[in-house]
Parts: structure tokens; C-alpha cells; sequence
């Protein structure tokens, strides 16, 4: 393959997202910055079928965007997002044989991984509400600013399931301890946002009136750094969960040394070198 087949080839991987038109959620772009809402306000906005499958596709695309930097994602209204529709979801469940059972809970669990994958870092702004498959949206992101009234709960066990949902029995315990995500995962009670912040779930608590404007502020520092260096952060913050420390720093060594190749890290010397502020690119 020629240079040039090889380069056409690679420019038909990447897309940009800014036009991108969301079906089931808000979805917006600025300056590298881009913000999903979850829009349901009335029903302290509930995912659906469609809403998943929707999430789980575009964090897919973002492992390719060129366009987007960093994801805020929050809640239309005064809640993040009450978890699977009870009607729309919920109820249909229970009339589904086991093979098509399997199939939703490999996709709602694909939208976990797809957000993991994707190498920009996701920031959850949660108020209120933030409980089922909203609490997991949640762990799920890189970070998480909450409010005082935030409430973080892991419903599964109150509608007869395990709390083993989606991931949570591994990350969880990673975020807030073992004992910790144990109760949450077998009680399902709901902890407060001072809870959230103490026990390390909300890396801050904000005034819910300043929670986005806050959240929409860290992503444009973030958008602002060596993005291609915070998508190789993700990937080992992910990666090293399963490796021994001498496979971990052996990582890292060799993480360290492709970022060292990068234009931004020359950038970051010439800036300085002239004892100015480097200005990144993410190339």
C-alpha cells in the first residue's frame, strides 16, 4: 500500500461529531467540549431501548472523532437521570425469553465499554436523581462533580436483581472501596452527595445552580492539555486494572515514550524554554 492509499484509508476512519443529530438525548460540540444531555426532565430523564443503544453507539464514534475532546455529560432539569424507563423498559423485560434477555444486558453493558474505550474523558455532572443505570453512567465516567441534594443509588436489588450490573461489582469498589460498594450494591439505599464526596464517588460538590457552568469549565482545561496524552491517562487508568506492577510500570514505560514523540510534548519544552505557557494541539 502507497503513502497515499495508506493516508486516505486512515482519513476515512476519522469523523467529526459537531453535526452529529442525537434522536433520544441532547448533543452539542463547542470548542472541543462536547455536552450530552439527557432530556426527560419530566421523568427525571429515564433511559430507553433507543437512548442505549444511541449512547452506546456514538461513544463508539468517539474513538474516532477528531473534533471532540471531552464529553460532559448531565440532566435536562433538576436530576441526572432516574435509570431504565420502568414502562418502556422494565415492563417488557419480563415477557422476554432468556436469549433476547442476554441481548439487552450485553448491550447495556457495550455502552460501559464504549464509554471506557473511547479516549476522551467523560465528566458527569450529577444533581439530583442518579440512581439504576444512572448511577452507573456515573461510575462509568472519568469523573464525577456532584451536588449537595445528588442521590446515588444502585436500584438492582430493589427490583429483584444483583447488583452485579453493567460492571459495577468491578469498578464501583475501584472508586468508593470494596465495603462500600458492597452496601450500596446489596442495600440499593440511597447515599447522599456528602456521602458521595467523602467516600470519593464526586471528585467535588458544587452549587447545583453552578454544576454545569463548573463541569463545562474542567473540560475546557482538559480540551485545553495534550489530548492525545489524557486519551493514553484513560487507557492505562483502564488497562492497569489487571496487571501486576512490574507489567504496569513496564506500560507505562513504553506509554511514556510514544507521548514523548508527540508534538505537544516539544510544545510543552519550547514554552519553557521561553518561559511561556505552551499552547497543545493533541498531535
Amino acid at each position: 500500500m502507497t503513502r497515499s492509499a495508506a493516508e486516505a484509508l486512515l482519513a476515512g476512519n476519522r469523523t467529526t461529531l459537531a453535526a452529529y443529530e442525537a434522536k433520544h438525548f441532547g448533543w452539542s460540540v463547542d470548542a472541543g467540549v462536547a455536552t450530552i444531555t439527557l432530556n426527560r426532565p419530566e421523568r427525571k430523564n429515564p433511559l430507553t431501548f433507543e437512548s442505549y443503544a444511541e449512547l452506546r453507539d456514538l461513544f463508539r464514534q468517539l474513538a474516532y472523532a477528531t473534533d471532540v475532546k471531552v464529553v460532559v455529560m448531565h440532566g435536562a432539569g433538576d436530576n441526572f437521570c432516574s435509570g431504565g424507563d420502568v414502562h418502556d423498559i422494565i415492563a417488557p423485560l419480563i415477557d422476554l425469553p432468556m436469549p433476547e434477555l442476554l441481548l439487552f444486558t450485553r448491550m447495556t453493558g457495550d455502552l460501559v465499554k464504549a464509554m471506557r474505550h473511547c479516549p476522551q474523558p467523560i465528566i458527569a455532572a450529577v444533581d439530583g436523581v442518579c440512581a439504576g443505570a444512572g448511577a452507573i453512567l456515573a461510575m462509568a465516567s472519568d469523573m464525577r462533580l456532584g451536588t449537595a441534594r445528588s442521590k446515588l443509588a444502585f436500584l438492582f436489588t430493589r427490583v429483584g436483581l444483583a447488583g452485579c450490573d453493567m460492571g459495577a461489582c468491578s469498578i464501583l469498589p475501584r472508586i468508593i472501596g470494596q465495603g462500600r460498594a458492597a452496601e450500596l450494591l446489596y442495600t440499593g439505599r440511597s447515599a447522599s452527595g456528602e456521602e458521595g464526596y467523602a467516600w470519593g464517588f464526586y471528585n467535588r460538590l458544587c452549587a447545583p445552580e453552578a454544576l454545569l457552568d463548573e463541569a463545562s469549565k474542567l473540560a475546557a482545561d482538559l480540551a485545553a492539555g495534550p489530548t492525545f496524552a489524557h486519551g493514553v491517562t484513560k487507557k492505562m487508568l483502564h488497562q492497569e486494572w489487571s496487571m501486576s506492577i512490574d507489567e504496569a510500570i513496564e506500560s507505562e514505560a513504553q506509554a511514556q515514550a510514544i507521548c514523548m514523540t508527540t508534538r505537544d510534548f516539544e510544545r510543552a519544552y519550547r514554552a519553557f524554554a521561553a518561559k511561556s505557557r505552551p499552547v497543545f494541539e493533541g498531535d
